[in-house]
């Protein structure tokens, strides 16, 4: 683990402790009581001293750690104390690429366990609706947690629903469309190709059905009814509150519309937002100069914010995703099609850099989706020339996923002093990657120990609902490289478990610019922290798998208790 350096705000609250502590020998009043004391654990500070056996909340803040003697000399009437019996604390987890609980309305697949479950729920959910009415499913899925490792193509979705259109959405890069929904939109082998997108077809020329990144652009799906803006807020905070029963005490959005932004500020000053939000704007996709500059009138200002809620900056994208990622070399065939398939480039080079240089200018900070080696390229490439206007480092820009790095973007990754969010797409999608990339690349998925090892930043998160959000599922992954049912992948690559908190803790808050504040629970810094029913560095494998959380605070408040 990196070396572990105590902050200012800590020396200054620990010095300011101390003299507390000599004015009490003195005779001097005794210090005010805290708001809360954990005692009789192992305390993981993650910074200055180290491992303690007890901790004290203030204010929200960490006030005081030390001996279990020591803080319970901070009790008073009004304090809550919890006996931790042995039990470990760590700083609060969080999850750096994160949009959201479920997949939206439509057709429920996260029960799917194979194509037949796939067609039944399609078929049930038909039965709710008029005869050739549109269904569409939600997103919270992935052909991973199918027995047959694909996708439902086509032919697979004819029988579910017959003479009814059926579009399954497969995370956000793809759609599925059955023979009544292609026939909907008048898409047919005739179609022309969509620039930065794929229209799938069976080895005999038909269509599949798929229709990837821009090829979905050929469809368009009813707008929702607009929400009830008290349920939405009511929704929000049951779903942070899931995520607080697991440890998550900071989530990032990486890309959003402002309506959620505003949506959740509301939350927030209703007093219900119960963990921090660093919030990342969507940039229009592939937009010229006046629709970025339009967007940009309508929005928050970087940075505007607080501890509970901030903007961090703006997402760009310039690939697909698993079955678009842009490579250096073709995919594996079929996908491959005879050598000339490579993945998909979302965005013009030149319109890519024209917005990652205006945004620059402006004051923006920018991350970009990149998956593949070549859509790495690309993304420095855009990097640069905005550092060429104004230096760039010390911004922390950000590369989104960054699957597929290669030995020569390293350097330029740490010249440009850039962050990369990892996350374990590998955990639930490994038989996919295998198809299209083949076994080792689809094994080199997310090096986080290379990125460690050549000194980028990384930190870690799951990209849900593409991925599960469970924290636990993720830090498990990429502690063991283990899969769902992939087994394991390049063993090599697993990092410490220290090293994972790390990168959930102190990396976190060095990507949101908050490492004067949180990742860490010395003095001073807020007291957002989790008490897990095992010890998070020495339990058995695969233990983080399925840990459970006792206790999560958020500011010193208690917002979850098992």
């Amino acid at each position: 683990m990196a070396k572990i350096t105590a902050s200012r705000p800590a020396v200054a609250l620990a010095a300011l402790w101390l003299v507390a502590l000599g004015l009490a020998a003195c005779g001097a009043p005794r210090p005010e009581a805290a708001d809360l004391v954990l005692v009789d654990g192992e305390i993981l500070t993650m910074g200055a001293p180290g491992t303690v056996e007890a901790l004290a909340v203030s204010d929200g803040r960490v006030r005081a750690v030390g001996t279990s003697e020591e803080i319970r000399g901070l009790a008073g009437p009004d304090t809550r104390v919890v006996e931790l019996n042995g039990r470990t604390v760590i700083p609060g987890l969080t999850d750096n690429h994160y949009h959201g609980i479920g997949g939206g309305p439509g057709v429920d697949l996260t029960g799917a366990r194979s194509l037949r479950d796939v067609a039944d729920a399609i078929a049930a959910f038909a039965l709710e609706t008029a005869p050739g009415e549109l269904i569409v499913t939600n997103r919270d899925w992935h052909e991973g947690q199918l027995a047959e490792h694909r996708l439902p193509y086509r032919d697979d979705l004819d029988g579910a629903a017959p003479g009814q259109p059926v579009v399954v959405v497969r995370g956000g890069h793809e759609y599925v469309l059955n023979s009544p929904a292609l026939a909907r939109w008048d898409i047919d082998e005739s179609t022309p190709e969509v620039p930065g997108g794929r229209i799938g077809r069976y080895p005999d020329g038909r269509l599949n059905g798929e229709l990837v990144d821009r090829a979905k652009d050929l469809v368009t799906l009813p707008a929702a009814a607009p929400p009830d803006p008290a349920a939405v807020l009511d929704e929000m905070a049951e779903e942070y509150a899931a995520l607080n029963s697991r440890g998550l005490t900071s989530i990032r959005y990486p890309g959003g519309p402002p309506e959620q932004y505003r949506a959740i500020e509301q939350l927030r000053d209703q007093g219900r937002l119960t963990l921090r939000v660093n919030y990342v704007l969507r940039a229009p996709r592939g937009a010229n100069a006046q629709p970025l500059a339009d967007a940009l009138a309508t929005w928050p200002e970087m940075g505007e914010g607080d501890d509970w809620l901030r903007v961090g900056g703006v997402k760009l994208g310039v690939d697909g995703g698993f079955e678009g990622g842009l490579m250096r070399e073709p995919y594996e065939e079929p996908w491959g099609e005879g050598g000339t398939f490579r993945g998909l480039q979302t965005v013009p080079t030149e319109r890519f850099i024209e917005n990652v240089r205006e945004l620059h200018r402006r004051g923006w900070r920018v991350a970009t989706h990149a998956v593949g080696d070549a859509a790495i390229d690309l993304v420095l490439e855009g990097y640069e020339a905005a550092n060429a206007d104004a230096p760039i480092d010390g911004l922390r820009w950000v590369i989104e996923h960054g699957f597929l790095p290669r030995d020569d973007h390293f350097p330029r990754m740490r010249a440009l002093g850039l962050s990369v969010t990892a996350q374990n797409h590998l955990y639930v999608a490994a038989p996919s990657l295998v198809k299209y990339w083949g076994a080792e690349r689809a094994a080199w998925t997310t090096p986080v120990r290379a990125y460690l090892d050549a000194g980028i930043p990384v930190s870690l998160g799951t990209d849900s609902p593409v991925v599960p959000w469970d924290p636990w599922w993720m830090l498990h992954h990429f502690t063991t490289r283990g899969t769902i049912s992939a087994g394991v992948l390049d063993p090599s690559q697993s990092i410490t478990r220290e090293e994972a908190l790390e990168a959930v803790t102190r990396s976190y808050a060095h990507l949101t610019f908050e490492e004067e504040e949180k990742g860490t629970l010395e003095v001073g810094m807020v007291a957002d922290l989790v008490v897990t029913a095992d010890h998070v560095l020495e339990c058995e494998d695969p233990c983080l798998e399925s840990m459970q959380v006792d206790l999560t605070v958020v500011g010193g408040r208690v917002v979850y208790e098992r």
